[in-house]
């Protein structure tokens, strides 16, 4: 569903009036009553000068479309050829919401995305339905059970929820993808990543993968071929935007996995990457189950229209409100996306490029390289500034060894110690623990804090005011240090939990 009673109140808040199709939410658990209660009119939708969809319109739709109206839905115009022409005849505009980018302001509009997350969490529940064993180890009396072998092909936002489903399951799980970017992620979850030797890179735009070389599939090919032997159960999600799925799974792949065992094909819909999925029927070749399940989504309606509506009613929210929305053509998520305006097909917006300076020089070969002609902006730096600092930093250490008391000089090397060993102890800290880390410098703070104190009471010279001054910048690190994780918390906090207790 384009609109749950939930999408409804957060549309109506910013103003519009909403119209639902009668009956068009009874599959996924929305009757028309509970639109109604929503504030929504049960009637034809067509006339309305925005429409939510989630399918691409059939030809009778678009004619009930208004002249000048708003589509908003999945386009597909690669797959559907006929459909730009119906749409630019009408005289209407139409968003894509397959185009809208993947960048962060766009993650709460990115339908792909959300979808996706959900399709591989199904993919593996089907899985496991068709396959007549166990996930997870089984330790009994009667003997014991390894756990099953899961191959995911493609580590995107649905292999992703694929790995983690079946890890939630106790499964073994190996993972592939083309981008080498995905390895961190995939082990972040548990599973093994399996990589080629042949080293090219697979990423493509917009976080998607790209087409491969005949070597680097070659040599895909013989990893599948390899691991098909050893697992029991494939899940592939690989796309190319605006192309066929890619085939991984050819026939002798196939061939090689033992009977019983199960691949769900997630790109049955787009030609499949098993050469023998069916889309929307499933296949036994030699015991072994190949499922071309093509309405996954529809097999978790609520959960999928809930969060396919909330993406929707965030992306009307990027229009304006209703009595001044409009369609910005310098807005970073609307243009990607727009692909009619007011009849006219748009043009695919330029990509972003690095900056030239950004992008490394190209080496000539040795045969022909010359010699580079410099014309330098400035004058190059002196060396004298920098040596006559070393040479100030030698007399001052000098002039305390050989002048200061021994005391001093006892301090001053501890000091100097604790300056390299902090700041190697700090450097090395992974990023992810620098929030822990905090709580660690405070309490170093805090013993700060004591001594300076202690400084001040013991000396009334020189020492109290080092003494004052180490206090103040203790003093300053522990109130920041408590802000940052309290800010650190809140990210953590659910919405209308109560707050947390006892830092």
């Amino acid at each position: 569903m384009a609109a749950t009673p939930e999408s409804v109140g957060k549309l109506r808040a910013l103003g519009w009036a909403v119209v639902v199709e009668a009956g068009c939410g009874l599959e996924s658990g929305f009757p028309d009553a509970l639109y109604a209660e929503a504030g929504a009119e049960i009637g034809d939708p067509w006339s309305s000068p925005v429409v939510l969809k989630v399918r691409p319109p059939t030809g009778d739709e678009v004619a009930r479309l208004s002249e000048g109206a708003l589509l908003i839905s999945l386009l597909q115009p690669e797959r559907n050829p006929e459909l730009l022409p119906a749409l630019t005849a009408r005289k209407v505009s139409a968003l894509a919401l397959e185009r809208v980018p993947r960048i962060t302001r766009a993650q709460k509009m990115d339908v792909l995305s959300s979808m996706a997350n959900l399709a591989g969490y199904r993919a593996v529940i089907e899985a496991a339905a068709a396959y007549a064993g166990n996930f997870g180890a089984q330790v009994t009396a009667a003997g014991t059970v390894p756990p099953t072998r899961v191959l995911v092909i493609g580590a995107g936002v649905a292999g992703l929820a694929a790995i983690a489903a079946s890890r939630a399951l106790g499964a073994e799980v190996r993972a592939f993808d083309t981008r080498a970017a995905a390895r961190e992620q995939v082990e972040s979850l548990g599973a093994t990543f399996l990589e080629v030797k042949i080293e090219e890179s697979g990423e493509g735009g917009g976080g998607y993968a790209k087409l491969m070389s005949p070597e680097f599939i070659a040599a895909e090919m013989a990893l599948f071929r390899a691991q098909a032997a050893e697992c029991r159960i494939a899940i592939t999600t690989a796309l190319v935007p605006g192309a066929k799925a890619p085939i991984l799974l050819p026939q002798d792949v196939v061939e090689a996995f033992k009977p019983g065992s199960v691949i769900v094909d997630m790109a049955a819909e787009q030609g499949g990457n098993c050469v023998l999925t069916q889309a929307g029927a499933t296949v036994e070749h030699r015991g072994v189950k190949v499922l071309g399940i093509t309405d996954l989504l529809s097999r978790m309606a609520p959960t999928a229209s809930k969060f396919f509506a909330t993406n929707l009613a965030h992306l009307v929210a990027e229009l304006g409100k209703a009595d001044g929305w409009t369609l910005d053509l310098d807005n970073d998520v609307v243009r990607p996306a727009l692909v009619v305006h007011k009849g006219e097909v748009l043009p695919p917006p330029p990509r972003s490029e690095p900056s030239p300076a950004a992008k490394p020089a190209p080496h000539p070969p040795a045969s022909t390289a010359k010699p580079a002609i410099v014309h330098p902006t400035s004058p190059p730096a002196s060396p004298w500034g920098t040596n006559l600092v070393g040479l100030l930093a030698i007399l001052g250490l000098f002039a305390i060894g050989r002048f200061a008391p021994g005391e001093f000089l006892q301090h001053f090397t501890v000091f100097i110690l604790s300056c390299f060993i902090g700041w190697q102890v700090v450097w090395a800290v992974t990023p992810a623990l620098h929030t822990p880390l905090m709580s660690v410098t405070n309490a170093i703070s805090g013993i700060i804090v004591v001594g300076g104190m202690l400084q001040i009471a013991a000396d009334p010279g020189l020492g109290t005011v080092l003494g004052a001054v180490a206090v103040l910048v203790a003093s300053i690190n522990i109130a920041g240090g408590f802000l940052v994780t309290e800010r650190m918390l809140g990210m953590f906090h659910r919405e209308g939990a109560p707050a947390p207790r006892g830092h």
